[in-house]
Order: structure tokens, then sequence, then C-alpha cells
């Protein structure tokens, strides 16, 4: 079995930094990065937000903010795989891909369909309006034209089993030469973190082709990341997917998570990639 390749999930989105520990500047983006390369992570994937004081919240498709977090992160961790957001709700998404034309990363996030986000609360309110996250298939083409003009494996966002069993299509119907699965369980209205769920999709992925676990939750999501290990996925987590470690306690970093999924490789008989490593596995340009 190849080696494991972690990914650490940095900073999400929305999520209050002034609550939470959410790098949002250069500077903590870098250092909570090298924590986790520390750790074992080979891949950063990374949400860029604003710069503004109270407004480290939010997203940020401006182009100079992403290359000083990129640059920052890729000085403080020589060799780190960067696995780029593109994730946008609504018909405007010029910016997402301003941001891959202006950085190149080796890993673009391509959500591969549509899902009704939603959310209730134990009132039976929802937790926010209902809202559609949009992905239609000239959505995605669009994405994957950039990728493959600025040569970055597109990684599938995958939020429930149609969306897995799309990706496999738009590999047939030429929209891209690549396959590279991630699997989000979580999302209230998409795929349960559910280790039967998750063996039971290996059957619906093209063979071969690399896959990961994106795993949203507090502590029952650790023995499905163990899961993840035994079946030969790549591994991801961070505090844009849980603060919860797998005791039940609230992490101080994405270092400790990264420590966490390392020892779940590792009691899957595996050991942790390095970035070199992870770019030879999964056939990155150097």
């Amino acid at each position: 079995m190849d080696k494991a390749i972690l990914t650490c999930a940095l900073n999400g989105v929305l999520t209050d930094p002034t609550q939470h520990p959410v790098p949002v500047t250069p500077e903590q983006c870098a250092a909570s990065a090298r924590e986790a390369m520390d750790a074992g992570a080979s891949v950063i994937h990374i949400h860029y937000r604003r710069q503004e004081p109270g407004k480290g919240h939010l997203p940020s498709w401006d182009t100079a903010v992403a290359r000083d977090i990129v640059d920052a992160i890729r000085d403080a961790c020589p060799g780190i795989v960067i696995n780029s957001t593109t994730g946008v709700v609504g018909p405007e998404y010029q910016g997402p891909l301003d941001v891959l034309r202006a950085l190149r990363p080796e890993i673009g996030a391509c959500n591969a369909g549509s899902l009704n986000y939603l959310k209730l609360r134990a009132s039976g309110d929802w937790a926010w309006p209902p809202m559609l996250f949009d992905n239609t298939p000239q959505k995605v083409g669009d994405f994957l034209d950039v990728m493959a003009e600025t040569g970055t494996r597109p990684e599938f966002e995958c939020f429930d089993t149609g969306i897995v069993r799309s990706v496999a299509m738009y590999v047939q119907n030429g929209m891209t030469d690549s396959a590279q699965y991630n699997l989000v369980m979580g999302v209230a209205s998409g795929m349960p973190v559910d280790a039967a769920l998750l063996d039971w999709l290996m059957g619906y992925l093209i063979p071969g082709a690399p896959w990961q676990a994106t795993l949203i939750g507090r502590e029952e999501i650790w023995p499905v990341h163990q899961k993840a290990a035994e079946l030969g996925g790549m591994l991801r987590t961070g505090v844009e997917d849980t603060f919860y470690l797998p005791d039940g306690s609230k992490t101080r970093s994405n270092g400790q998570l990264i420590e966490a999924l390392a020892r779940c490789a590792q009691n899957a008989g595996r050991a942790v990639a390095s970035p070199d490593e992870a770019r030879a596995i999964l056939g990155l340009r150097a």
C-alpha cells in the first residue's frame, strides 16, 4: 500500500478567527502550515480570506492576497504541495479563475456537482437560509479548462453519491483526463460520516484514481479517518473540517490534528509521505 499523503485543510471560510484557531494573515497561514508540515502534512489546502480588521471570516479572491499567502507558505514550507480552493456560490466565479491563473497551484479543488446546502437547529429552524451550492456542468467545465491551462490537478469535491458518479462522466466526456476524488462527508444535507458508506463508495471510483475523505464533525469522525487509512486513501484534516481531537478535546492548532491523522496512517501500517513522495505518487509536476 502506498505511503499516506496527509493534507492539512488550513482554514476554510466563514469560521470566526477571533473564536477559533483559524489562520488568516500570510504570517499566520505560514506558521500554521509549517506546524502541519512538521507533523506530517505534504499538502496544504488553502482558503483566502479578507485581510482588513474584522473581515477575516470572509472570503477573498484578490489575487494579491492569495499570492501573499501562498508565497509565505512556500517560504516557510519548502517543497510543500499547494491545493487551492475554488468554491464559490452563484454565477459569478471569475475571481477563483483569476486566482488559479495567478498561482498555478499543483492541485485545485473542483466542486463536482450541486448540493442543497442545508442545516437545522435543534428547534427545527434553519441554521442559515437554505441555499443551493451550484456547480453546473458548464461551471465545472470552466474550472477544468483553466486547470488544464495552468497545469493544475483537479481534485473533485463530491458531497453526495451522485456527484461521485458524475466524475467518471467528466472523464469519459473528455472534460478532463484525470480524476482525483475528495469524498466530503458530514455536511448535513450531503453524505454522512459513515465508515460503511466510505467502503461502499470504493466501488464507484475510477479504478486506480487517488482519493481522500474530508470528514466534518467532532470526535466521531476519527474512526472513519482510520477506515480511510485502512482502505488506502489519502488523509485530510484541519481546522476547516473539525476542531476536535480523537479524545474529544478541542485542538489548539492544525499541527495537533495532523499528528492525530498521522497516527491513523501508522495504525494502518502506512508510512507518511513527504512532499516529494506525494508528488511522485500523484504524478504532479516538480
